[in-house]
């Protein structure tokens, strides 16, 4: 062996264990996996009737349509496209136990409600919808009609939702339409083989009672379709529950209006119009990042363990407990929200969102959209792990039964995790005489949901903070809807993109707020503030204007119900008859937050669909009939509501000593600009409400917390009492799951299934 190849051997030796030196290092530095055990115990234990509130199981669905199937003189179908002409099942979920009922059985004074389903039944062939109550659950063995009941009137079938069965029809109609107009739809749109337009409709269907006229507005079939308008659009006449019936009302082509497809296409082929001449359009909605994804962001993980517990629908967060579900129509709710065992909240609930758009272009001159009719909760798709949610957060799946043949799962379309709010909860700093500081983070637990409502995301949370505040706020994000722009167009919004307008548009928010402070006896009562001019007791004759509690007492449904357009106290109040250490009333305060435009006027005939939103909080004495604020059917009957919110308050009751539900409207005024292209953010677009304790406790209940951080000088590095000092000796990575997603399992599907 020559000296080289010695010296090549000795150098491979040599570097061998240089690397295996450090490999070895590096795996004796590596931190350890942290615990994915909780090492502290829960300070209470789960509460299986919180299962009276639990959405309905996927096997309970499954009885309800086996049950209602079986009853051969309802004559039901649940074929994915049943046509509006036959009866069809459209949808089942839980329906609530009566308030009273519910409250004996968690409180152990009585016995457990019945547990019930609500159907809704869309009768084509006789005209009418109908809703059942089906019980009980498991294997029910009774329907009953509750339509009148909840109602107080009969539901005319127009009022139905367009369901997938009658989507189907419309599409194939569409397509008769292009057919007819093959050329125009060439050379504007570039429609040919393999390649079509999407429509979006204008809500409501109509000018009156009775109406099923959609304008269809046409889009481009491309990311982001809602930001790409090509400037056609038709009225569609849908009233007959049979297509033969249908018909084409009218036409806008570039600003254009005509009577007939064969008057467009004869005038087109004319040349008497003023043509659109087919571009290609830039990809400016696409999401796909604009540049390669590098360092990847701060991350949220667990170090000793998650310190919340979720059993079936019930979850624990240190002094917090509740109960939870996810409507189809109305979305996220919670029940039963304990804080150290005492109930603060019976039912915390998503209501509506609504949105009223302005345009010269008939596809969004009329509309107002109003998202329970199509279902807030229904849209609840899987959320994407660390970007929808901390990505060590805990998912949870969701069954629903709405427009389907048969009850979907929707995986991880729930989220829940301890979030540090990124600012302490409460601190000072001591910098004169008694050196010390003393703080605490803000982590707070937020349960939290996604509804793609179309063009719109909702972001909706409900979080839990250890002062004994719920925070319930929503952010929207997702495409802005847009128009073609035509002469007049700029009143209405800004110019976003190449013959493309944003169109300006309110967002409207109803959340229901049941507290129940202390128990059901209640009282509102609001505080301000006033300055008046008072004489200084050391100087008589000099006078200041100084500061002034204002308090008062609301005694009826009518005084309580605080419009929007009117000045609000600040303070707002359901408080108990029981008082602190200090005499005052036990409360918690309504504390809103809300960016909303002005309130379509009164006068206009939609309006009491949606007269909700004249009120910034109304109160309201509890009834188990007024349980939501609007319904299914606002939307399609929008002008003869079934459920119109201002006659829970034309009977103006007495609301003193009572049990009381507070109706808030919070949102904003969106005005679409460019950096709405290609998505809205979430930033600066929202609202919500904030239920704070108000003299209801003693002192501020978080100083019990064992997140409290306190030093003073030379204690800095104990960690006796801060944890901090002692962070960096407990390094540990965390334990992730894999990254999986489903989402796109449960998106609409326009095809032919049972």
């Amino acid at each position: 062996m020559n000296s080289l190849v010695k010296w090549a051997l000795a150098v491979f030796v040599l570097v061998s264990i240089i690397l295996n030196i450090v490999l070895l290092g590096i795996h004796t530095n590596r931190a350890p996996k942290c615990s994915t055990q909780r090492l502290h115990p829960l300070k209470r234990a789960h509460d299986e009737r919180s299962l009276a509130f639990a959405d309905l199981t996927r096997e309970e669905y499954l009885q309800v349509q086996q049950y209602l199937l079986r009853q051969k003189d309802l004559d039901l179908s649940t074929n994915q496209i049943t046509k509006p002409s036959e009866n069809f099942l459209f949808l089942i979920e839980l329906s609530l136990p009566k308030k009273a009922g519910a409250l004996a059985y968690l409180d152990g004074k009585g016995a457990k409600p019945s547990r019930e389903a609500t159907a809704v039944v869309f009768y084509g062939k006789q005209g009418y919808i109908k809703e059942y109550i089906v019980g009980p659950l498991p294997n029910p063995t009774y329907h009953r009609d509750v339509t009148m009941e909840r109602y107080k009137t009969e539901l005319p079938i127009n009022a139905r939702t367009v369901t997938i069965g009658e989507y189907v029809m419309i599409f194939t109609f569409i397509e008769k339409i292009f057919s007819k107009l093959e050329k125009l739809m060439k050379e504007s749109f570039d429609v040919g083989p393999g390649k079509t337009l999407n429509g979006f409709e204008q809500m409501p269907r109509g000018v009156q009672s009775g109406d099923r006229k959609t304008w269809i507005s046409f889009f481009r079939d491309m990311a982001g379709m809602y930001i790409h308008p090509v400037g056609f659009e038709v009225l569609l006449n849908h009233e007959s529950v049979n297509a033969s019936g249908w018909k084409v009302e009218r036409l806008l082509y570039n600003g254009q209006y005509f009577n007939t497809v064969e008057e467009l296409k004869q005038k087109y082929d004319a040349g008497s119009v003023k043509k659109i001449v087919y571009k290609e359009s830039p990809d400016y909605g696409s999401l796909k990042p604009r540049s390669t994804p590098l360092q990847i962001g701060p991350q949220l993980f667990y170090a000793e363990g998650k310190r919340y517990s979720i059993s079936h629908n019930h979850v624990l967060y240190l002094d917090w407990s509740f109960a939870f579900g996810l409507s189809s129509l109305t979305g996220m709710r919670v029940f039963d929200v304990r804080f150290k065992g005492e109930r603060i909240i019976y039912e915390l609930s998503v209501q509506e969102a609504m949105s009223v758009y302005g345009s010269v272009t008939p596809g969004m001159i009329l509309t107002k959209f109003l998202d329970t009719s199509i279902g807030i909760g229904r849209f609840a798709h899987e959320l994407v792990r660390g970007v929808d949610c901390p990505y060590e957060a805990t998912y949870v799946d969701t069954y629903r039964y709405i427009d389907v043949p048969a009850p979907a799962r929707f995986r991880n379309s729930i989220c829940v995790f301890e979030h540090n709010m990124g600012q302490p909860l409460r601190r000072h700093f001591s910098d004169f005489f008694h050196n010390n500081y003393g703080g605490m983070v803000n982590n707070a637990l937020v349960f939290r949901t996604i509804t793609a409502i179309g063009n719109y995301d909702y972001m909706w949370d409900f979080i839990f903070y250890q002062s004994g505040s719920v925070e319930a706020k929503v952010h929207a994000t997702g495409y802005i809807s847009s128009s073609y722009l035509v002469d007049g167009s700029l009143r209405h919004g800004h110019q976003v993109a190449e013959n493309v307008l944003g169109n300006i548009h309110t967002h409207f928010i109803n959340f229901k707020v049941d507290l129940d402070v202390l128990g059901v006896n209640n009282y509102f009562q609001t505080k301000d503030m006033e300055y008046v001019n008072v004489s200084l007791p050391w100087k008589p004759d000099h006078y200041s204007m100084v500061p002034q509690l204002v308090e008062k007492q609301l005694t009826t449904e009518q005084e309580a119900a605080l419009r929007y357009d009117t000045k609000t106290p600040r303070y707002l109040h359901i408080a108990s008859n029981k008082t602190n250490r200090w005499g005052h009333q036990r409360s918690y305060r309504l504390q809103v937050f809300s960016f909303t435009g002005d309130h379509l006027p009164e006068s206009q005939p939609e309006e009491r669909a949606m007269s909700w939103a004249r009120y910034k909080v109304a109160v309201t004495k509890h009834k188990d009939l007024e349980q939501t604020s609007s319904s299914l059917y606002s939307q399609n009957n929008i002008w003869s509501p079934s459920v119109d919110f201002s006659k829970y308050i034309e009977d103006n009751e007495s609301i003193e000593d009572e049990d009381l539900v507070a109706w808030v409207t919070t949102g904003f005024l969106h005005i679409p600009h460019s950096e709405d292209i290609p998505n809205t953010v979430a930033v600066g677009n929202g609202g919500g409400v904030l239920l704070r304790p108000h003299n209801y406790f003693d002192e501020d209940p978080s100083i019990h917390s064992t997140d409290g951080v306190y030093f003073t000088p030379g204690s800095e590095d104990s960690c006796e009492n801060n944890r901090m000092a002692c962070l960096n000796q407990d390094r540990c990575s965390p334990v992730l799951e894999p990254f999986t997603y489903h989402g796109f399992e449960g998106v609409m599907k326009f095809t032919d299934s049972v």
